[in-house]
């Protein structure tokens, strides 16, 4: 009898062995695919490539055409749709994704709800798509089907300027847990954060709400950290970076540090584009454009503020968008005016950045995507 017990117990523990093998290897073999949006003057649509660690313009997979400056994309959470904002005819197109091997499909193309769309983003569930108009200053919040596609219009929202500036919202994001979200006027210096009715969509407005820039920082992109304290708004006019302390039940912003994105003895001109935080919470980066960098910040643990650690040439000129991929093993990055996209290697120990030696020619790429299919 115990010899027959033991007997199921080396079967059941070489079962379990073997299923968890199985999984781990499942779970290194999904493929990941790269979406690259380019402008239309030079560009074809978003460009799809197979990713497997490195560049190779052999491993494209599609071109999915759109003369309509694709110029930033968004994925659902649930991975089965992909959604571009046209700056070209100011709309917003569905597309599905292919589950086995990444291809897009036109689905659906609506209005922006305003002019010049530069920034799509989807909330945490799936509920909502966001979009923030540059030309106009104004947001729009979807309501998303179980189907993917965009549904009613759930809000809008037009910001108003005054005789000496005009509202030109440039991003807008929602919070991990869905909760508030976070709008950047870079005409108007400001970050206008919203609490989100999650039954209706609708977005509103609190009493500490609204929090001023600098004059002519231009907040363009915002920054959420991992930990939910603390928050880094890029001012693309300025070249700086502002970081901010997060009230976790209001979601208001208080001011910590202020610092810039270039080296001192730099005097040409730039302006910042794109900011993203490393997964693990320790690295912060941004690029610009003029100085042709990706400026890299370790963050302060116990209080969020930024210390600089160098500068890495981006291998190409006018970096509008990067990623730093969520294994923190390396970064991508789209350099318009050289119609390339670069790889770097990315050191996790110390959150250096080394080129590869890997770059693909896309003609105006400006804004990089990664999706690992499961």
């Amino acid at each position: 009898m115990q010899s027959h017990l033991k007997q199921l117990i080396f079967i059941w523990s070489l079962v379990t062995f073997l299923f968890c093998e199985t999984l781990q290897a499942q779970s290194s073999n999904n493929m990941q695919i790269l979406y690259v949006g380019s402008y239309s003057n030079r560009g074809a649509g978003i460009y799809v490539y197979a990713f497997e660690g490195e560049l190779d313009s052999q491993k494209q997979i599609q071109v999915m055409q759109n003369e309509n400056s694709p110029s930033f994309l968004a994925i659902h959470p649930n991975k089965k749709y992909l959604y571009s904002a046209n700056e070209g005819n100011n709309t917003l197109t569905t597309y599905s994704i292919d589950p086995s091997n990444g291809k897009l499909a036109a689905v659906q193309e609506v209005s922006s709800q305003g002019q010049g769309p530069c920034h799509v983003s989807t909330a945490p569930d799936g509920q909502f798509l966001y979009v923030s108009n540059y030309g106009d200053g104004s947001l729009a919040v979807y309501q998303l089907q179980h189907d993917g596609q965009i549904g009613n219009l759930a809000d809008h929202i037009q910001n108003q300027g005054n005789e000496h500036q005009k509202p030109h919202m440039h991003s807008i994001i929602p919070s991990a847990d869905g909760r508030f979200v976070y709008a950047s006027d870079l005409g108007l210096d400001q970050i206008v954060v919203f609490r989100q009715d999650n039954n209706t969509g609708k977005l509103q407005l609190g009493e500490k709400s609204v929090i001023s820039l600098s004059k002519g920082d231009g907040p363009r992109h915002l920054s959420l950290h991992p930990n939910g304290r603390y928050a880094y708004s890029l001012g693309e006019l300025n070249s700086v970076v502002n970081v901010f302390e997060i009230d976790k039940d209001q979601g208001y912003l208080s001011s910590i540090q202020r610092i810039s994105m270039l080296p001192d003895h730099y005097k040409g001109e730039n302006s910042a584009a794109d900011i993203h935080i490393s997964e693990d919470g320790q690295y912060l980066y941004a690029s610009n454009r003029g100085h042709e960098s990706i400026v890299i910040y370790e963050i302060n643990p116990d209080n969020g503020l930024l210390q600089l650690s160098g500068h890495v040439p981006t291998q190409g000129r006018h970096p509008r968008n990067f990623l730093i991929d969520s294994k923190g093993g390396y970064a991508i990055v789209a350099n318009r005016d050289d119609d390339n996209i670069v790889l770097f290697e990315r050191n996790p120990k110390n959150g250096e950045l080394k080129y590869s030696g890997q770059q693909i020619q896309i003609p105006a790429a400006v804004f990089v995507k990664i999706l690992e299919l499961n």
